[in-house]
């Protein structure tokens, strides 16, 4: 279990093995702006230079301790996504060399070292080549929103063209990813959201619903004449809308479903349903050579034109770390919200 040690007092000849970093101690505490010993990369890791670390929902419940399903032992630093530099590799690494610039859903949970650091040393499977045309701060807005819209699109209902998509919530984190990510499929997508995103729903090519004013039997008789949609994906809270919008034969995907749901809506249409939990490979090391793979389309998208992150205009460094989990918290944030790790 590597937590880590806050070092006080280092000499300046010592300050080469050492990192600025936001140690967390308690669940619900403050962050401790510190200094700690500088990871070094084992077999199988590299050494990435942090320049961004993406700021996800989840990272708020994980400081709380009100999500079980993603612990996190302190003290310890937190911070899912990241970017940065490989500044070594450790043995075996053969695929990344210094100087690379890299990003990836390295840490943050199950006792694996966060982004809100200096340095990470990190398992080199799951990181991909940044987009070229990206900045830090856009790469590291990507991986967990990728990545799980992949899996519940790609790797579960293995979207295809000419399908109709629904995403319940096209304007969040997820769901833009996943609206992008159907529309490279050549999939007719259409989206809930709130009049007020209905702009920027258009703008990525898909339909755009308002969910305030249309209930879920109006959107299926109106788009589809009554069909259904062939993949719903729920990215949060919405699984029994999802149910009763899915067509005969179609896929129903969460990434969040909590609470108790009628399978019955589901069971009439022959229809079938998938979980996504993009931890799984951070918490068991099963799986994280397929995060790094999903990571390589997305940058193969990014490059192509055919992927865009939404960024909060607003820029975050680390000592800006509350203000940026308050906008997060109060909803404000229009856009991933990112720290610039100086």
């Amino acid at each position: 279990m590597s937590l880590v040690t806050p070092l006080p007092g280092i000499a300046p000849e010592s300050r080469s093995q050492t990192m600025r970093a936001l140690v967390l101690e308690t669940q619900g505490g403050a962050f401790r702006d510190t200094v700690a010993a500088r990871p070094e990369p084992g077999s199988g890791e590299v050494l990435v230079r942090i320049a961004a670390s993406g700021v996800n929902p989840l990272d708020l419940k994980i400081r709380a301790g009100s999500a079980s399903h993603a612990a996190h032992p302190l003290p310890n630093i937190l911070g899912i996504d990241m970017a940065g530099t490989v500044e070594a590799v450790g043995p075996g690494v053969t695929g990344f060399r210094p100087g690379d610039a890299v990003y990836g859903m390295t840490g943050g949970v199950g006792c694996v070292q966060g982004s809100l650091a200096g340095y990470a040393a990190v398992d080199a499977s799951l990181l991909a080549p940044q987009p070229a045309n990206f900045s830090m701060r856009e790469a590291a807005a990507l991986p967990l929103v990728f990545i799980t819209a992949w899996e519940g699109l790609v790797d579960r209902a293995h979207v295809q063209a000419g399908q109709r998509v629904l995403v319940l919530g096209g304007s969040g984190g997820v769901g833009h990813m996943a609206v992008q990510i159907a529309r490279s499929f050549g999939a007719e997508v259409f989206a809930t959201a709130s009049a007020a995103h209905a702009e920027y729903i258009a703008s990525l090519g898909a339909t755009p619903i308002d969910y305030r004013t249309e209930t879920i039997n109006q959107v299926v008789a109106r788009h589809t004449a009554g069909l259904g949609f062939d993949i719903v994906y729920d990215t949060g809270g919405m699984l029994d809308d999802a149910f009763a919008a899915v067509s005969r034969f179609g896929h129903v995907v969460s990434s969040l479903g909590w609470g108790s749901h009628k399978l019955a809506p589901l069971s009439f249409r022959a229809a079938s349903y998938s979980g996504v939990f993009t931890l799984l490979p951070l918490l068991t090391g099963i799986g994280r050579a397929h995060h790094g793979d999903i990571l390589r389309e997305a940058t193969r998208m990014a490059e192509a034109g055919l992927l865009v992150p939404r960024l909060a205009p607003q820029h975050y460094r680390l000592g800006d770390i509350e203000a940026a989990y308050q906008a997060i918290a109060d909803r404000t944030a229009q856009g991933k919200v990112v720290i610039e790790i100086a």
